[in-house]
Parts: C-alpha cells; structure tokens; sequence
C-alpha cells in the first residue's frame, strides 16, 4: 500500500470517528432537548398557580431583570417586596410597579450584610404577614482579564451573588418550613454552568449560586416548598450600562455591550420576566433563558473539554491587559463611538425601561 493510500485511508478513518462523535453529541442534544421540551409542556398542559395575592420578595430588583420580574409579577396580582441598596432608585422602581395595582414596599438593604438582610424579612413579614416567594435576583457583573482581578473582586462577587442568596433564604426556611410551603427562585447565570473568558469572578460566584439552588430543591421539597434554579443567557436589560470593566475599559465594554443588546444573542428583559413567572407558577426545577444559552449547556454537558478550548480560542480575541491596578470604571463611562451608535440601542431602550442610570 502506498504513502498515499495509507493518508486517503487515514483521513477516511478519522473523517468517520469524527463524524460518529458529532452524531453521539447531536443525538444526546437531541435527547435532552426532547426531555425538556416534555417537562415543558407537562407543566404548561395545566393552568399553573394562581398568584393572586401572594407576597414575592424580589432581591436587587430597583432596576433591569429584577424590575422587570417585579412587574410580571404584579399582573398575577402579587403584593411585592423590592429590595436593592440605592433608596432614590427603589423609589422610581416602587413608582412603575403600583401602577399595576397591586401594594408595593420597598428595603433599602445590602444582602451582603446579613443583620440588614434579617431587618429586611421581618420588615416584609409586618407589612404583609408572611413572604411566599422568595427571588435571589441580585448580582453585579464585574468583566475584565484574569491578570487584572484581585482578591477582593471574588469575595465582592462572591458576597453579591452567593451569600446575598443564602442569607435571605436561611432567614426565611424556618417560615416557610413552618407553613410546609413556599418557593424560592434563584436567578444564576448560564455563567454557573460555563466558565467564560473575561467574567471569572462573577462565573465563580454563580457557580456556587446553582449548586447552592439544585442542592435547596433536593432538601426541601419534602417539606413543600419548590426550589427554581433560573440560568439565563445575555438578557437585553440595560444593565450593561452599570456593569463594571476593568483592564482597556472601552474595549472590554464594547464587545460586553455589543453581545448583550444584539437580539441575535440575547432575549428581551420581558420575555424573561415573563418566563420566569410561568416557571414559578409551574413549579419547574429548572429553566434556562434563550435558545443560546441552551445549546451551550447542553454544549458542555456533553463535551466539556471541547467547550474550554473553543472558549480558549474565544479568549484569545479579547482585549488583554495585564494591569492589576486597573480600576473599576462602569460601563456608561466607558463608552466608545461603536457603544454610541444605534448597534446598541435596543441596551439604551431597556436602560431607560427598567430603571437603568444611563448617564452617556
């Protein structure tokens, strides 16, 4: 046999290996995704819970996601508890969500801090008797080179996002243990699943947040309460506006902001909002937002090695900078001409609906 025929047969081989992989992956996609659009349609086949009247407190919800979840609530006819740190934004919030007609309180309070959070639950269980679900929304988006974070950027993300979730929830299990009723959402990130370039941090902190989430659900269902674990992809909420970059801030911003308001890879805040609603009243275990976030978890489910390295490969067009001093500038500071023209303005459309601080 001739070095020719040896390469024809060689590449025949390994063209017919790949191609097995390929339809291995394809078909356990396929397999999931039949799974999932079954548990679907089983929740959606009923009517789902009535929410009328209930009391949803609603972690970092002044502005973006959380607002837009405060609303949807609100038109199943839900007393709300908006929580966030900044009063004069609670303020504004509290304003859009009464127009729904339903009773509005609003917490100053940082979940970081556990006694503030403690005051919170008590402050909700005075006003309105009790607190029926519970949704951990809060979060800060941190983007940035892993050679420019420090120490402090992952226990501020991990303060945020992961204790900011258990304090409220441990505050409120004994309650709802209690009642032997109850949900709790938690809204993590398709960034608790995959790792992705440029967000370490806040991808470490997620992570913690859905094990912290799948683990509640296992142990709490026997006592009646329902545990969400929501992971959404890019989500058109304005909140890029108030992210914080570090390292080339302006390029940092606008490959974030360009892949956060395109429509092609994010989903509207309230096609979100409305999702998660229908999920909760549902009693889903777990929903993933956007077709895109789907397709890479299910991605990584099935090939994790091959998701790092084509993420690897996605690093590699990113902006670098290795300056560990670089500051924390938000993203309406650093904005660019690109972040400036209308390939944004569906970002700017959000940040203006939902309360985002749009100073640029």
């Amino acid at each position: 046999m001739t070095g020719r025929s040896k390469m024809i047969l060689g590449g025949i081989a390994a063209g017919t290996a790949v191609a097995g992989v390929a339809a291995a992956i394809g078909s356990v996609i396929a397999g999931r995704k039949a799974y999932g659009h079954w548990r679907e349609w089983q929740g959606t086949a009923f009517g789902g819970e009535n929410l009328h009247g209930q009391t949803v407190l609603i972690t970092g919800s002044s502005r973006g996601l959380g607002l837009a979840m405060a609303e949807e609530f609100a038109r199943h006819g839900c007393n709300l508890v908006l929580c966030a740190r900044d009063e004069a934004e609670l303020h504004r919030a509290r304003t859009q969500v009464e127009r729904h007609g339903v009773l509005v309180a609003t917490y100053p309070c940082d979940v970081t801090q556990k006694n503030q959070v403690e005051h919170m639950i008590t402050f909700a269980q005075e006003r309105f008797g009790q607190v029926d679900i519970l949704v951990n929304n809060a979060g800060a988006i941190a983007v940035g080179p892993v050679r420019t974070q420090r120490l402090e950027d992952f226990q501020e993300a991990m303060d945020i996002m992961f204790w900011g979730a258990v304090h409220p929830t441990l505050e409120l299990l004994p309650h709802m243990i209690s009642r032997r009723r109850g949900k709790i959402v938690n809204i993590t990130s398709i960034g608790g699943r995959i790792s992705v370039p440029h967000l370490l941090p806040y991808c470490c902190a997620k992570f913690a947040h859905v094990g912290f989430s799948e683990g509640l659900h296992s142990q709490l269902k026997k006592f009646g309460i329902h545990v969400l674990t929501v992971v959404p992809g890019l989500m058109r909420t304005g909140s890029h506006l108030n992210a914080q970059f570090k390292g080339d801030h302006e390029k940092e911003f606008g490959w974030f902001a360009l892949s956060g308001t395109n429509p092609l890879f994010s989903i509207s805040a309230e096609a979100a909002a409305r999702k998660v609603v229908s999920a909760t009243r549902h009693n889903q275990t777990d929903l993933v937002l956007s077709w895109q976030a789907k397709l890479m978890a299910e991605a990584h489910g099935v090939a994790p090695g091959l998701t790092q390295e084509i993420l690897a490969i996605v690093d590699k067009m990113l902006p670098e900078s290795d300056d560990r001093s670089s500051p924390k500038k938000p993203g309406h500071e650093s904005q660019s001409a690109v972040t400036r023209s209308p390939l944004t303005l569906l970002g700017k459309r959000a940040a203006r609906k939902f309360n985002q601080l749009e100073s640029a």
